[in-house]
């Protein structure tokens, strides 16, 4: 397993790195689509703003090569805002597109009184289907780290991974779709259950 960590500025790529390396993959950091040859795996990771990140990605010339990517049914991971991205748009940046992969936008948390944004900190995620590949290994409800104020509200229903509640709200925590894994979580902070994912992601 060969798994391409896409480099465009706008990442925890060392920690992504170090994750995947501690599972036993080899794993290395690509800022080019002629870097994608001989790759089993490829990993969105994103951190900052939506926008940014859209128009950085965009530069780096890797969008057309990762949506291609994914219509082959590619095993592929998006993390953080890397999972946002796979969405329509977003409230933080209105006049900013994302990939469109999948159906709906990404929301901000409401304001409620004593609810901190961004959500930061450990929280268990409820599972859809807790036989499907991804959750394999793991508790009935897995505990994994997130750091965000914004979340993907998914229209197809049938593409919801897990949901997280963080104060009154509930949100999608995670999406599938063949051998597409993507989560607002931090896979890579998460310890144990994060690792495990890592393995349930290269073991497709």
């Amino acid at each position: 397993m060969n798994v391409g960590i896409i480099d465009y500025g706008a990442g925890n790529l060392q920690s992504v790195l170090n994750a995947f390396k501690a599972v036993g993959a080899q794993a290395q950091l690509i800022t080019a689509p002629e870097e994608l040859v001989g790759l089993t795996h490829l990993v969105l990771p994103g951190q900052g703003e939506f926008g940014d990140c859209s128009r950085k990605l965009a530069a780096s010339g890797m969008t057309q090569p990762l949506l291609d990517w994914i219509a082959a049914d590619r095993p592929f991971m998006g993390i953080c805002v890397g999972y946002q991205l796979l969405f329509e748009g977003s409230e933080e940046s209105p006049d900013t597109p994302g990939l469109g992969v999948f159906k709906g936008m990404n929301v901000k948390f409401a304001a409620e009184d004593g609810l901190k944004v961004p959500h930061m900190g450990w929280n268990g995620v409820t599972p859809h289907d807790s036989q499907h590949t991804m959750w394999q290994g793991m508790s009935d409800e897995p505990y994994f780290y997130y750091v965000h104020s914004y979340f993907p509200r998914a229209e197809e229903a049938e593409a919801v991974a897990c949901t997280t509640t963080y104060g009154n709200q509930t949100f999608h925590g995670a999406v599938t779709r063949g051998k597409l894994m993507a989560t607002q979580f931090h896979p890579e902070k998460s310890q144990h259950a994060g690792l495990q994912l890592l393995k349930n992601f290269l073991n497709q």
